[in-house]
């Protein structure tokens, strides 16, 4: 077993678990930022933003969801390091344009954009609300919490850092969708799902599932830019 998951093929698999993994993280994580969209007031993401700060989520959940980024990042910088290695010269000729996609020749530099994204994410909106509490309160049925409603609306609307803030959270949802456009299907083509046909259907659910990401986490920053 140890031997297998050493392997190229091991270390591919666990990537591609991991991946999908983050892939339904980022899913759930986008429908709980979305309710900052529908609910003017702040209460629907805060009562979110309050239930993701239980003890059973913070932490259980969490340290696993931390894993699964950490042992995706690794594995993904060993095994581009390992394809490097074994082809270190360039063919001659060679139409890549012809053969894959701009987002799956580029998965590694998309990958450490979107890990820049990530950085700047955590510094800004889960370490003041999950770690450091500095974040305005509010009171909630009776109980004080965090307003990370207000927080995230000041953060986009605050001059011209709102503007910077929103053009870099704007590209940066572009460049996670375009990093899982590829690595929605090549996930499940690593675990077993090679047919043909099913890597076709696979691939038009990952461009909609890309697109939906991307456009999602775009929309949030511009609606409370330019509209809240």
């Amino acid at each position: 077993m140890s031997s297998f998951l050493s392997s190229s093929i091991g270390k591919k698999l666990i990537m591609s678990l991991s991946g999908l993994f983050l892939i339904v993280f980022v899913l759930v994580h986008l429908v709980l930022n979305s309710f900052l969209l529908f609910d003017s007031t702040g209460e629907l993401f805060n009562a979110g933003a309050h239930f993701m700060s239980l003890p059973v989520i913070r932490f259980g959940l969490q340290p696993v969801l931390f894993g699964g980024f950490i042992i995706h990042i690794i594995y993904a910088i060993v095994l581009t390091l390992q394809n490097m290695k074994a082809r270190p010269q360039k063919y001659a000729v060679q139409n890549l344009k012809n053969s894959s996609t701009w987002s799956s020749r580029n998965m590694f530099v998309l990958g450490g954009l979107v890990l820049v994204f990530l950085a700047m994410h955590l510094m800004h909106f889960f370490i003041p609300m999950q770690i450091t509490g500095e974040v305005p309160s509010t009171i909630m049925h009776g109980e004080t919490v965090h307003d990370g409603a207000k927080m995230v609306k000041d953060l986009f609307t605050s001059g011209t850092f709102g503007i910077v803030y929103t053009s870099l959270y704007v590209l940066g949802a572009i460049l996670l969708g375009l990093h899982l456009a590829h690595g929605f299907w090549s996930a499940f083509q690593s675990i077993g799902l090679s047919n043909r046909n099913w890597i076709s259907r696979l691939e038009k659910v990952a461009y909609i599932y890309a697109f939906i990401i991307a456009a999602g986490f775009a929309i949030i920053p511009l609606y409370l830019h330019f509209f809240a």
